[in-house]
């Protein structure tokens, strides 16, 4: 994490100390006085209901040892080291982006509508096979937590692999900026954020913005099985020599699977190069294959061996609920996806879902997917319609718009196979009653469903 006096964090902020102050050593940042250090630096930041300069004292009282004080704020406090800033949001953005640039480290950022915290593991596997590497934690990936991330970093860290979300346009642009990524990867373009921007084309162009902080001859690699990619980049000035891979399904990309199987433990995979043999990645589904070359890809770039790049994939630690395969005290198999769910993440699992043999009965537990706009009902309905009692046994859905799944999926299975809930305990306590130790659950549904709830239900 960063370690400076806190003169020379005034000087990185192009401010100075109040006070004879200079001398103190900084250890870290915090903008929570939960997670308040000692030694840290308090950050205040104003949202539309809260004020962090209210929690000041209570910072320094825990242990700060200063704060930022935005300057309409009134006077600084006397009795608190501080610096005082124009706006303490800007000023964390600034302060993470200088001490960037002091660092030898080199940056991956990861964008997409899905799939982002996956490749960050799947990145931050094959690097770690050879470097050492920090990664985004949880997803610290907005206008406030990339700065975070940077923060944490070490003088020593050799790679960064970032993530970088988004809810509108200029929000990846701005992170990019801060981040300098030599290396850039888009995962897929979905239907996240529908609401906020309107169409795919949008998204796409939204997450294209990731080119703009990149230096000359950086590398952009990407899903070439979305064509709205390749146009959104075409629209960019792009930075001088930007390079590009291309991976995807499509035999046409640079990186391509030539055999996927499956089993309980995770997916097999060959590509298309005669420097790999098989690999293994203890994830299931094709789509986390595909991310997966993305992955291969980096660790092409900056000169990981084949071997280490197997042994990473192999080694691979995951952020949790995503896709995690869970085993109940009954012997019934949960596949845990309850962290979100777009259209698209959506027809991933459940296509996953229904390849995976050996099981007694499928159970899908679908929720509402969130932020889809104004065609909500229609994507809804859409995954409703794809679903088939040849394939799954039984769906039940919860909220409000996973009605609209329930009231498509039953034109095609049993009435008595197809439940919809509003009532969350009564959705697991049903389940549970139905499912048996051969069976397989997939739950899956956006993240401000609570899902995992219904998950720890079934585990007991």
């Amino acid at each position: 994490m960063i370690q400076r006096t806190l003169g020379q964090i005034a000087t990185m902020l192009r401010s100075e100390v109040s006070g004879v102050h200079g001398d103190i050593l900084i250890k870290g940042v915090s903008t929570d006085t939960r997670s308040i250090q000692a030694g840290s630096l308090f950050i205040p930041l104003i949202g539309e209901n809260f004020d962090g300069h209210q929690y000041a004292q209570d910072a320094y009282q825990k242990g700060a040892a200063a704060i930022l004080w935005q300057a309409d704020h009134g006077l600084v406090p006397s009795d608190i080291p501080c610096i005082q800033v124009e706006d303490t949001l800007e000023a964390l953005q600034g302060l993470a982006k200088a001490y960037r640039k002091e660092l030898p480290v080199r940056i991956i950022g990861i964008t997409g509508s899905n799939g982002k915290t996956t490749t960050k593991d799947l990145v931050a596997a094959v690097l770690g096979s050879t470097y050492q590497v920090h990664k985004t934690k949880g997803n610290l990936n907005n206008h406030i937590g990339l700065p975070l991330t940077l923060l944490l970093l070490e003088e020593t860290t050799e790679f960064a692999v970032v993530e970088m979300g988004m809810s509108g346009r200029g929000e990846i642009a701005l992170l990019s900026e801060i981040a300098e990524p030599e290396a850039a990867i888009i995962t897929m373009i979905g239907e996240s954020h529908m609401l906020q921007l309107g169409s795919r084309d949008e998204i796409a162009r939204a997450k294209a913005e990731i080119v703009t902080g990149m230096p000359a001859h950086g590398l952009i690699i990407y899903n070439g099985d979305e064509p709205l990619i390749e146009q959104a980049l075409g629209e960019l000035k792009l930075p001088e020599g930007l390079r590009r891979i291309r991976f995807g399904q499509d035999h046409d990309n640079d990186r391509y699977p030539t055999a996927i199987r499956m089993d309980a433990d995770g997916a097999y995979f060959t590509i298309n190069s005669s420097e790999y043999e098989e690999l293994f990645i203890p994830l299931l589904g094709t789509h986390n294959v595909v991310n997966t070359l993305a992955a291969i890809a980096v660790g092409e770039a900056f000169g990981v061996t084949p071997s280490a790049v197997a042994a990473g994939l192999r080694a691979l630690q995951m952020t949790s609920m995503r896709i995690e395969k869970l085993t109940a005290a009954s012997g019934l198999t949960v596949l845990n996806d309850a962290y979100n769910a777009s259209p698209a993440s959506m027809r991933a699992a459940i296509a996953l879902t229904e390849q995976l043999s050996g099981f007694g009965r499928k159970f899908l537990v679908l929720g509402d997917m969130l932020e889809l706009g104004e065609h909500e009902e229609q994507f809804h309905r859409g995954i409703g319609a794809m679903l088939s009692p040849e394939r799954v046994d039984y769906v039940f859905t919860f909220g409000r718009l996973g009605r609209f799944i329930a009231d498509e999926a039953v034109k095609q299975f049993p009435q008595a196979q197809v439940r919809a809930y509003d009532d969350k305990a009564q959705l697991a306590e049903e389940l549970a009653a139905l499912a048996s130790a051969e069976d397989l659950v997939l739950v899956k549904g956006s993240r401000g469903m609570r899902l995992e709830q219904v998950v720890q239900s079934l585990l007991i």
